[in-house]
């Protein structure tokens, strides 16, 4: 039994080594078997290839420029390269591309300075022979537009009447061009009496147009400071009413003020009101507010507005926006308004846009006068302190021997002084919007339009100086002076205590009297510094 056991377990054994060996043998790729070989007939082991067999060639092989490593080209050759393929689609794209370039090329001799008289004009000629019949096509370019300019500016007056006559048909469409709006400017500037005429006159019934766009605003704006009071009514005009601007008869009339023009016309005040609305809408919104005469449309604007229109404008300037507009008469003028009529939260939103501008404003002919306001008319002497008297005490000395720059400082020493001011000041400083006016403003303060008479101030030499104990004391009303005609009212607290905080509590009379002291031969020397050295005097002695 347990040798069948024994026979049993061996035939197993050998089953299962004869499986492994099977299956190692299935496991194992089967040889290739050479193809017969004619040359290897005979030879009872099979053949191997040689060694000069191995090295047949391969199916893809590199020619030998392939293998010869390419030169990269250099950073210049790559430069010009690109600056080849720029000019030809500059070709391509440019119709009067050849022609600029040579125009820039004599451009670059005819405005060198030590250039002689008979060479510039012989350049000039030349560059205006090349352009004619072309001049409105290439005007607009960036290159060829300075060209022109410097042509119109040194070719002889039939020279440059060529190029009027070439450019009048195309005005409108170049006044709106980034480029060709200064060879308009250019023109006008060097434009005879006719000719500026005649160019106003094209502009009718594109005014209000023009001036809301940034480009064409330049060029109405141009025409506007170079026109005489006929010209400059005619542009006005245009804004005022529909009637206006589509009847060109209607603008030859010599009224001077909205009111009177509305009065002499008919015209329906709502309507005219509506138009304006407008038309100075859309310049507040874009900020166009750089141009005299929309500052003149903005004073007539008040003149008629209501209450809730001025109100809104008044709104929308407060701000820094106001500082673009107070270098001009005018302009100045819509400062005082926005400061006299605007709320507490308007005046502070115009005193804090004015900040970093104190310096320029003080020295400014119109903008000293909106600081003269401030002084004068706005109850928190603290913010005006901080924002104002402190940048003032910086350059003190300047201010003191500046024209313009003293007024405010004056203002506070002697308030509304014919001596220091003139008629037209005082009256600026008086005007009023008449639909925001109270009862007690009526009284004071002169509507818009209306100018005062120099009879009313008095004569600047002869003024009294019996008051000067109300600097720092309360009048005495047995011998006080006489109230000046021109009171500012807008404020609510008191002058003299707005007035003592301003130089006492502030420490601007300290620093005052110690600049004078300081230079005090240089300021009785001067011809602006005398009046403020005599001032601080006064101030010193009560």
């Amino acid at each position: 039994m347990a040798a069948k056991t024994k026979k049993g377990n061996e035939s197993t054994k050998r089953k299962r080594i004869a499986a492994a060996e099977g299956e190692g043998e299935r496991a194992k790729p089967k040889k290739l078997k050479l193809p017969s070989n004619p040359v290897n007939k005979g030879l009872k082991k099979p053949y191997k290839l040689s060694k000069h067999q191995h090295e047949s060639k391969p199916k893809f092989q590199k020619s030998e420029t392939d293998k010869a490593k390419v030169e990269q080209p250099s950073k210049k050759e790559r430069r010009l390269h690109a600056k080849e393929l720029a000019e030809a689609r500059k070709k391509k794209r440019k119709r009067h591309y050849t022609l600029e370039q040579e125009l820039a090329s004599l451009w670059e001799k005819m405005r060198l300075r030590n250039i002689t008289k008979e060479n510039r004009s012989k350049l000039v000629s030349e560059a205006l022979k090349k352009m004619q019949g072309k001049i409105p096509e290439i005007a607009s370019s960036h290159v060829s537009s300075r060209v022109l300019q410097t042509c119109v500016k040194y070719c002889s007056q039939d020279e440059r009447d060529v190029v009027y006559k070439e450019l009048q048909p195309h005005f409108l469409t170049l006044a709106c061009n980034t480029y060709a709006v200064h060879l308009l400017t250019k023109m006008l500037d060097n434009a005879s009496k006719e000719q500026l005429a005649e160019f106003t006159s094209s502009l009718h019934g594109h005014v209000a147009t023009l001036l809301r766009h940034m480009v064409g605003s330049l060029v109405i704006e141009h025409a506007y400071k170079l026109g005489n009071a006929t010209q400059k009514q005619a542009l006005l005009m245009e804004l005022y009413s529909t009637e206006l601007q589509l009847f060109k008869d209607l603008v030859t009339t010599k009224e001077g003020s909205l009111v009177d023009i509305i009065s002499k016309l008919r015209l329906q005040k709502a309507s005219v009101l509506r138009h304006m609305a407008s038309v100075l809408q859309p310049i507040l919104e874009k900020g166009i507010l750089d141009h005299s005469i929309i500052h003149r449309a903005m004073i007539e604007y008040f003149s008629i507005a209501d209450k809730s229109s001025a109100a809104d404008v008044i709104q929308q300037l407060s701000g820094p926006i106001i500082v673009r507009m107070i270098g001009s008469k005018d302009g100045s003028r819509i400062g005082m308004l926005c400061i006299k009529h605007g709320s507490a939260k308007e005046r502070k939103k115009i005193i804090k846009g004015l900040k970093d501008h104190i310096g320029n404003i003080a020295r400014d002919r119109f903008g000293s006068m909106v600081l003269v306001c401030i002084l004068s008319i706005v109850d928190d002497t603290k913010l005006i302190t901080k924002v104002v008297l402190r940048q003032l005490e910086t350059i003190l000395m300047e201010l003191i021997l500046d024209k313009d720059g003293r007024r405010p400082l004056l203002q506070l020493l002697h308030p509304n002084c014919p001596r220091y001011f003139s008629p037209d000041d005082l009256a600026s400083l008086s005007l009023s919007i008449p639909s925001l006016c109270t009862k007690g403003d009526s009284e004071i303060g002169s509507d818009l339009g209306k100018q005062t008479s120099s009879s009313e101030v008095g004569e600047a030499g002869e003024e009294d100086r019996s008051g000067t104990d109300e600097i720092l004391a309360e009048p005495d009303s047995s011998e006080g002076p006489e109230e000046s005609p021109h009171t500012i009212e807008g404020g609510k607290k008191d002058p003299f205590v707005r007035r003592q905080e301003l130089l006492i509590t502030s420490g601007l009379a300290k620093s005052l009297i110690d600049a004078c002291g300081e230079k005090a031969g240089e300021l009785l020397r001067s011809n602006f510094g005398k009046d403020v050295i005599y001032e601080v005097v006064i101030l010193s002695i009560y």
